[in-house]
């Protein structure tokens, strides 16, 4: 008896979540994102496909980046990127893990430093708050991600997470708007997920 309460409980919940999100255009914004995604996503395919075949190869440009640079830079680099707004795709990153003699430990590393990064843009975001003229300006070129967060909270972070969104903008919002860091931190662990997932496929591509 006890335990079909509880069950009812959950699914009247679940129910109100899904009201709520409707209702607020969650879906439709998670729907756009992808959207808006998919046509960079698409192009870069495309593009490297192309630059593949009529060219350079792409397998031998990984291959002299990983010869050319050391590790600790690419990695360095990476972490910066993550950190201040996603400036480099993590797909090209994740690429790069296939052509070293680690592949599995590399993949590691970028996740762990995607997610250190977001949590550092969160207290990014929290310190803007001191800077007035500063956050003046991120409060009106973030004013959508600020809205969205107020309204969704941790769910817009796993969004951002495991989806091709900016996650470290969704964590300084985060941070502006002060969600809790306990939140932010566990919903940010999804992001070990997303680059397992990117990294299979893109695994089939890179030799």
């Amino acid at each position: 008896m006890k335990y079909l309460k509880k069950k009812k409980t959950n699914s009247h919940r679940a129910k109100l979540m899904h009201h709520y999100f409707h209702r607020t255009g969650f879906y439709l914004f998670v729907w756009t994102s992808i959207k808006k995604a998919f046509l960079p996503i698409l192009g870069v395919v495309l593009l490297v496909f192309l630059v593949n075949k009529y060219v350079f190869n792409i397998n031998e440009a990984l291959q002299n980046m990983t010869e050319t640079f050391s590790r600790i830079g690419i990695l360095i680099a990476f972490f910066i990127s993550e950190t201040l707004f996603g400036l480099v795709p993590p797909e090209i990153f994740i690429a790069w893990t296939k052509k070293t003699d680690t592949p599995m430990l590399n993949l590691f590393f970028l996740a762990t430093f995607s997610y250190f990064g977001g949590l550092i843009s969160y207290f990014i975001g929290k310190m803007t708050l001191k800077i007035e003229s500063l956050k003046i300006y991120l409060e009106v070129k973030m004013e959508n991600n600020l809205k969205n967060t107020r309204k969704w909270g941790g769910i817009l972070i796993l969004v951002g997470a495991l989806l091709p969104l900016p996650f470290s903008i969704a964590c300084i919002t985060a941070g502006m708007i002060k969600y809790p860091f306990k939140n932010v931190a566990f919903y940010g662990l999804f992001r070990f997920a997303r680059f397992a997932i990117y990294a299979w496929a893109i695994f089939q591509v890179v030799n």
